[in-house]
């Protein structure tokens, strides 16, 4: 027993859930308890929205159970059908959303700068059938906004930004969230800011907002009136108490891993055959994810080399996003999925590990990573 608790306190984890104090969390559940409101709209879910609205500097957002939902109830709202141009390189959440709405993803290679989806790919993988576009911010760092948007105007096409990984980041001053028609959020455990299991839209003006607000409550507008064929996508009353205790400490946990990712940095900036991301200018990031990426040749041993050797030494990177979306099975037969259409995505998948990145690493920690991936 001994020789098992030793061993799971020596693994360093590719994240961990942050828990605000149990004894600041009681008193919004002695309330919760109190009025007996634990879900459809009350007063905790109400404020949350408010909170984030402040917080992330945009105009209106829809509260979810989960970070899946908005994307599938987004395309409703938008009314998305056909084909939509996305990436393979996401989680795959990203494409399921297309699926369960039956809509074709058609697959486009990435940027290697950004993991991004490449804006000079999309035009010339637009057909009649194409409506929309959805790009996803890999890691958090913005995708070109401006290019995918003059694209989806030129062609009149709809953009939905999953931003599962962007919580709070901002490009010039302002949200990237309010980027495109609609972005999704994702507030899971393993996330920057999380509500333990959670997710959010964050949209442009009230219409749209009610239209989703319908959507996740089964499609009601009123006691008696429902208006579309909606689904249960509520957040109750427990998770967005959580979410508002949870807010009051992103900016010290955000800053935590900051100084993380400068350890990182300054630890494998001479490392021959590792590359990473830097700083983006005018990009304010979250770092949700730091991500390293193996040249073979030059480090001398393999992505899975490197990645079982930190697995046999108690470090649990994550191989994010590997295998690509492109290649499961209900995704494979498509055209866009073959290797030669996605040659970017294939290396980039091929090649990362994401490390280790979360408020409890220490600094020994921290080094113990470096001297790992060094030795």
């Amino acid at each position: 027993m001994i020789n098992i608790d030793m061993e799971k306190n020596n693994r360093l984890t590719v994240t961990s859930p942050f828990l605000p104090p149990l004894e600041e969390f009681l008193p919004y559940m002695e309330e919760i308890w109190s009025s007996k409101w634990l879900t459809n709209n009350g007063s905790f879910h109400q404020q949350l929205e408010h909170a984030l609205c402040e917080y992330l500097k945009v105009p209106y957002i829809c509260l979810f159970t989960n970070g899946t939902l908005p994307l599938i109830c987004g395309l409703q709202a938008l009314r998305i059908t056909g084909e939509v141009i996305t990436t393979p390189y996401s989680f795959v959440a990203t494409t399921h959303s297309l699926w369960w709405n039956g809509i074709k993803p058609v697959f486009v290679d990435i940027d290697p700068l950004t993991g991004n989806i490449d804006p000079d790919k999309i035009e010339k993988a637009i057909s009649p059938k194409t409506t929309a576009i959805m790009p996803v911010h890999v890691y958090g760092n913005p995708c070109d906004m401006e290019r995918v948007q003059d694209i989806a105007d030129k062609y009149g096409l709809k953009v939905i930004y999953d931003a599962a990984h962007a919580f709070g980041v901002e490009k010039n001053g302002k949200s990237i969230l309010e980027a495109g028609d609609l972005s999704t959020l994702s507030f899971h455990a393993t996330k920057v800011y999380n509500t333990i299991e959670g997710g959010a839209i964050v949209c442009h003006d009230e219409k749209m907002k009610k239209r989703i607000d319908y959507i996740k409550n089964f499609g009601f507008a009123g006691e008696t009136t429902i208006v579309a064929p909606g689904i249960n996508g509520k957040m109750d009353e427990v998770r967005s108490a959580y979410g508002l205790l949870s807010l009051k400490y992103i900016n010290s946990l955000i800053d935590l891993r900051h100084k993380i990712v400068i350890k990182y940095r300054n630890g494998l900036k001479d490392t021959l055959g590792i590359r990473f991301f830097d700083d983006i200018y005018n990009v304010k990031h979250n770092y949700s994810y730091f991500p390293i990426f193996v040249d073979e040749e030059k480090y001398g041993v393999s992505r899975d080399e490197l990645y079982e050797k930190m697995q046999s030494e108690g470090i649990y990177g994550r191989r994010y996003f590997y295998p690509l979306i492109s290649t499961f099975s209900t995704y494979r037969g498509l055209d866009s999925s073959k290797r030669d259409n996605l040659p970017v995505a294939y290396k980039m998948a091929e090649e990362v590990i994401c490390l280790p990145l979360h408020h409890e690493l220490t600094e020994n920690d921290v080094n113990r990573i470096i001297n790992c991936i060094n030795r």
